[in-house]
């Protein structure tokens, strides 16, 4: 018998590691000690709050008053709230904006990054990602001296009495469009590094070849992203708009850390609108029914997306 080469398994022994593995994922009690905790430590955090919530939907009170059985007079209810359905207004415009220019800025920096940058990249990418790594309220803070007033204009103001249109200059967070658009271009500044290095990571996955091959039968530029990059990047570029879809219709914590939900309530999403409803005046039941109607536009949103997704691939 010829003797096992370095590096080689000796056929004399008995490859036993498959074996075990197989006799680990059919033990259940292998399954329950390494699922269990985790199983656990999920359905504590997250189920039991969504079932709870769902609980307090048919309540009107809070902890300090008390709790009373309302039935369905909260869902009731949110069908003739002005305020609901203006605050829907406002998530829904503003999901629809900053995901079109979260992944819309990130497709075309990837496309920079890999087409034209090449190996220069790497310092493009680091500089446009940062803004993701920095805390919410510092970047809103830099938006209000962007564009502030008093005691002292800002960048924007001062650029603009600077090319002689000082009659253009206002106070751009205290009007309800200023203010919401300011918040687009933050959110959409703030993520589009993200989206930029994911979508990124899709394209350097495409094949050299197709690209070449594409280039000598004559496409390129438009045409060539057109036709054969975007088809090759669908299910990269359908993940991210559905990252980006949901956490839009989520926003909170930059609405609440540049414009609080103002001037009136021209800024004030569905969560921060949930969040004055069941903390500030104190109505868990109402605040926990605005949630779930979040909770279903959410769902309803991405159950569209990957229909539309299934379709075109099609």
């Amino acid at each position: 018998m010829r003797p096992a080469a370095v590096g080689e398994r000796d056929p004399a022994i008995p490859s036993s590691g498959g074996h075990l593995l197989e006799r680990l994922l059919r033990d259940r009690r292998a399954i329950s000690l390494f699922i269990g905790p985790a199983l656990t430590v999920y359905t504590l955090v997250m189920l039991v709050p969504i079932v709870w919530s769902i609980g307090y939907t048919f309540f009107q009170g809070n902890a300090l008053n008390g709790f009373a059985f309302s039935g369905g007079e909260n869902y009731a209810k949110i069908f003739n709230d002005g305020a609901f359905w203006s605050a829907t207004g406002i998530t829904v415009k503003y999901a629809v904006l900053v995901t079109a220019g979260q992944v819309g800025a990130g497709l075309l920096l990837a496309l920079l990054y890999v087409f034209y940058l090449r190996r220069a990249s790497s310092l493009v990418r680091t500089l446009v990602f940062f803004p993701v790594v920095l805390p919410t309220v510092a970047v809103a803070q830099l938006f209000v001296k962007l564009f502030q007033v008093s005691p002292q204009n800002g960048l924007v103001n001062s650029v603009l009495e600077g090319v002689g249109l000082g009659s253009s200059v206002q106070d751009w967070l205290g009007t309800p469009a200023g203010a919401f658009w300011i918040l687009i271009l933050m959110d959409i500044w703030r993520s589009m590094g993200f989206y930029a290095v994911l979508l990124y990571a899709g394209l350097v996955d495409i094949p050299e070849d197709v690209i070449e091959s594409a280039r000598l039968d004559g496409a390129s530029g438009v045409r060539l992203v057109r036709h054969i990059v975007l088809p090759l990047l669908t299910p990269i570029l359908v993940s991210s708009i559905i990252f980006s879809v949901n956490g839009t219709l989520k926003v909170f914590d930059s609405v609440l850390a540049l414009t609080r939900g103002g001037p009136g309530d021209a800024t004030t999403p569905l969560t921060l609108y949930m969040f004055n409803t069941a903390f500030t005046y104190g109505d868990y039941g109402y605040g926990s029914t605005i949630a779930m109607a979040l909770t279903i536009l959410s769902l309803g949103v991405t159950l569209m997306i990957f229909r539309s997704a299934r379709k075109d691939v099609r």
